[in-house]
């Protein structure tokens, strides 16, 4: 069921990684999803950022550090996978980084 716009949320953020960070965070999670290489990662994540931001929707991408995101999923007692990547970005977003 689609939300009325009036319900939008005026910004997102985006799990966002660094090539150099992304072999680490692939074998820190446990159930990454994420595909095997950076370039095709990154290239669907700059399709969703697009089409996120085409409905009008402001897109903040939000680098997601491997041993900071392992110590904050330790902190909170959550398991390192996409749940807690959701949880993660969510909150860092709306802390306004």
């Amino acid at each position: 069921m689609d939300r009325p716009a009036t319900d939008r949320p005026r910004s997102v953020g985006i799990a966002w990684y660094e090539p150099g960070d992304y072999p680490r965070i692939r074998d820190a999670m446990a159930d990454s999803g994420l595909p095997e290489s950076y370039a095709t990662w990154q290239m669907s994540a700059m399709q969703v950022e697009r089409e996120v931001a085409r409905s009008g929707v402001a897109v903040t991408r939000v680098r997601i550090e491997p041993e900071a995101f392992v110590a904050w999923c330790g902190a909170r007692g959550m398991a390192p996978d996409a749940k807690a990547r959701a949880a993660f970005v969510r909150e860092a977003h709306e802390a306004g980084a």
